[in-house]
C-alpha cells in the first residue's frame, strides 16, 4: 500500500493520460465484441463531441489544478479533516476511507445535487442527451460542469482531509470506474449483479441514462454503488427497456453537434415527464 501510495503522489501527468486513453482504448474494443445494444450509428462521428469535452474537462481540471495541490498540501500541514482525526488509523484504512467520502462528496453528491438544482441540471444536460451511450459518453460533460466537479472535489478534499496521493488515486480510479459504467459492453447478467453491490456496473448506470423520470434521478453512484443503496436513490430496469437521452430535448442530430451542446445550458428549462415505475 505504501509503495502505491508513493507512485501516486508523484504520478507523472504521461502516466495519468496513458490511463485515460488506455481506458478508452480498451473499453472501445470491448464494446465491439460484447456490444450491450448493437447501435446503428457511426461510432467516430458519435465519439467526436464526447473526445472534444473530454479534452475540454482535461484543460480544465489542469487549469485548476494548483488549488486541488495546495489544498491537499494545507490538509496534511494542519493535519485537518475527517481521515485525519481518526487516531491510530492503518494506512490501507486511511486510503479506503479517503477515496470512499471523496466519491461520496465530489461525485455522488455533485451529481445528485446537479439532478436537483434546475441551473445545474440545464447544465449537466450536455451529459444525458446522448442518445447512444457508450464509454466515449463518460466524460461527455459541458465546461461548466468541470468547473463544478471541480469545486466539489476540492470541497471533498478539504472536508476529507486527502493527500494528493488519494486525490490522484480517487481520480484516477473514478476516470476507469467511469468509462467501465458507461461502456456499452454485455455482462453476464449475474456477474453485473453481484458487481453492482460494490461497484457500479454498466447495467446499474445504464438505467440512470433512460430518458424519463423517475429512472432519470436514480443510481447517481461513480465509483461505488453503496451511496445509491444507502440513500434510497438505487433503482432497477431491464436494460432492453431503457431508451438514452432526454425526454425534452429529443433531437438527436442537435445533440451529436458540437456548438449546440455548449449552448444547452443556456436554453430555457422544460420539465420532464414522469413515468411509473411500479409498471
Amino acid at each position: 500500500m505504501e509503495t502505491l501510495i508513493n507512485y501516486f503522489e508523484t504520478i507523472p501527468s504521461l502516466h495519468r493520460s496513458l490511463i485515460l486513453v488506455g481506458g478508452l482504448t480498451m473499453f472501445w474494443l470491448l464494446e465491439g465484441s460484447l456490444p450491450l445494444i448493437n447501435f446503428k450509428y457511426k461510432k467516430w462521428k458519435h465519439a467526436i463531441p464526447n473526445i472534444f469535452f473530454t479534452l475540454t474537462t482535461v484543460i480544465v481540471n489542469f487549469g485548476l489544478a494548483f488549488l486541488l495541490l495546495e489544498t491537499a498540501r494545507w490538509v496534511i500541514e494542519n493535519e485537518f479533516g475527517i481521515i485525519n482525526w481518526i487516531p491510530n488509523l492503518p494506512l490501507w484504512a486511511y486510503v479506503l476511507l479517503g477515496v470512499l467520502l471523496l466519491d461520496f462528496i465530489g461525485a455522488y453528491l455533485a451529481h445528485y445535487v446537479e439532478h436537483k438544482v434546475k441551473p445545474l441540471w440545464m447544465v449537466h444536460l450536455v451529459h444525458h442527451t446522448d442518445h447512444h451511450v457508450d464509454t466515449t459518453t463518460a466524460n461527455r460533460h459541458h465546461p461548466l460542469e468541470s468547473v463544478i466537479r471541480f469545486v466539489f472535489t476540492l470541497v471533498g478534499v478539504f472536508i476529507v482531509g486527502t493527500p494528493i496521493a488519494i486525490v490522484f488515486l480517487y481520480q484516477s480510479l473514478s476516470l476507469v470506474a467511469t468509462q467501465f459504467s458507461h461502456a456499452n459492453i454485455k455482462l453476464p447478467k449475474r456477474i453485473d449483479t453481484i458487481l453492482s453491490y460494490i461497484i457500479v456496473s454498466p447495467n446499474m448506470h445504464k438505467v440512470h441514462h433512460h430518458y424519463r423520470l423517475p429512472y432519470t434521478d436514480s443510481n447517481y453512484g461513480n465509483i461505488f454503488s453503496i451511496w445509491d443503496r444507502l440513500f434510497g436513490t438505487y433503482m432497477t430496469l431491464d436494460p432492453n427497456l431503457i431508451v438514452y437521452g432526454v425526454d425534452t430535448f429529443p433531437d438527436e442530430e442537435a445533440n451529436g453537434k458540437i456548438g449546440t451542446l455548449l449552448k444547452q445550458p443556456f436554453h430555457k428549462y422544460r420539465k420532464p415527464t414522469t413515468v411509473d415505475a411500479s409498471e
